[in-house]
């Protein structure tokens, strides 16, 4: 039991170790790009084995033996005994390779790995130890469906992919119960051995590797054309099934191989001609100002050039006008007078 606890929190804790290696360099997605990928998914499980207690019957069995064989109360002592754990818990690890032929939409096929081994130790009177033990074995083969949630229907503020998965077993060869009394192999039906069910999480992504965390159930049912009796004292005669399956918590692993070409992401291309956009507008500004100022010189110089060939025309047409007279000639006096005279004449007139 103290094994096993040690070796569930070393697995934990590499898995979080991961996770977080691999959180550090997240990228949100809005989709699973890979097209063909091959995964790893180790988990832990809550095995569903309710025969448990064929086991405990017997060891409970072999200690009141050896308490009744006991002849003296130190005998009596020394006779002590450990009990199976109520829980059958152990690591599978299945590896398989998955195809997306639909957006979302991915086929699995894998194959897994189930293992897990009880044992205890009894003390007799004379402090003699015996172990019995008994240990479950599995070799599933799956098919699994998993459907990709959209983002608009469920998903979380940091981002992610959320989906549900299905899965169908079969058993292989090398599925079995193995104890200290005997062996019992299981029958490996062609029609499948049962199902599974899963949600699952991408929380972690990097390049072409993905991080899946699923909780699901799975049950895989298995039978024998051996009694149990074969195998444990006081076993029941009748023949044996067994299951195999429970509630299960996954980390998968996937590393995709054929991945769809990366989606251009148009936020990132405004960005950056938002960027770029400014600068050549303050560029244009700049130019465009600089080319008024020189414009409006251009016309005041012009306006300027004008003002001064007006004056040189009038000038020239004042002393085209008085002849050979110098600039500085006063004006003659007499002009005003013919002037006021022919206004007079014209008086008498009337």
């Amino acid at each position: 039991m103290k094994f096993k606890s040690r070796n569930c929190v070393s697995l934990l804790t590499a898995l979080l170790f991961s996770a977080s290696a691999f959180a550090a360099s997240e990228e949100k997605l809005d989709h699973d790009n890979s097209i063909l990928s091959v995964f790893v998914q180790p988990s832990i499980s809550f095995i569903s084995f309710t025969e448990r207690e064929y086991f405990q019957d017997a060891i409970d069995t072999i200690y009141y033996g050896f308490r009744e064989s006991a002849v003296t109360h130190a005998e009596t002592l020394n006779v002590a005994k450990q009990d199976f754990q109520k829980v059958n818990f152990c690591f599978p690890v299945t590896a398989g390779i998955q195809w997306q032929f639909r957006e979302d939409q991915f086929l699995s096929a894998g194959i897994g790995f189930i293992y897990d081994n009880e044992s205890v130790v009894l003390t007799d009177r004379k402090s003699n130890t015996h172990s019995y033990e008994y240990t479950l074995q599995g070799i599933p083969l799956f098919l699994e469906y998993r459907l990709a949630l959209p983002k608009n229907f469920i998903t979380l503020s940091t981002g992610g992919l959320f989906s549900i998965a299905v899965r169908w077993y079969w058993t292989l060869p090398g599925t079995e119960i193995y104890t200290t009394w005997g062996k019992l192999e299981a029958e490996n039906s062609p029609f499948g051995a049962g199902f599974g069910v899963s949600l699952g999480y991408l929380f972690a992504s990097w390049k072409n590797f993905k991080l899946y965390g699923d909780i699901g159930f799975n049950s895989i049912s298995v039978k024998s054309d051996k009694m149990f009796s074969a195998i444990v004292p006081n076993g029941p005669d009748e023949k044996a099934k067994w299951n195999l399956g429970g509630i299960q918590l996954q980390i998968r692993g996937s590393f995709g191989l054929w991945n769809k070409p990366k989606p251009k992401d148009d936020d990132d291309d405004d960005d950056d001609d938002g960027d770029k956009k400014p600068k050549v507008k303050i560029i244009d500004d700049v130019k465009d100002s600089v080319k008024t100022v020189q414009d409006s010189a251009k016309i005041d110089t012009s306006v300027v050039l004008d003002s001064a060939g007006i004056a040189d025309s009038l000038k020239t047409a004042v002393q085209d006008s008085v002849g050979t007279a110098p600039e500085n000639a006063p004006v003659p006096q007499d002009a005003p007078q013919t002037s006021a005279e022919s206004a007079n004449v014209k008086a008498k007139g009337d």
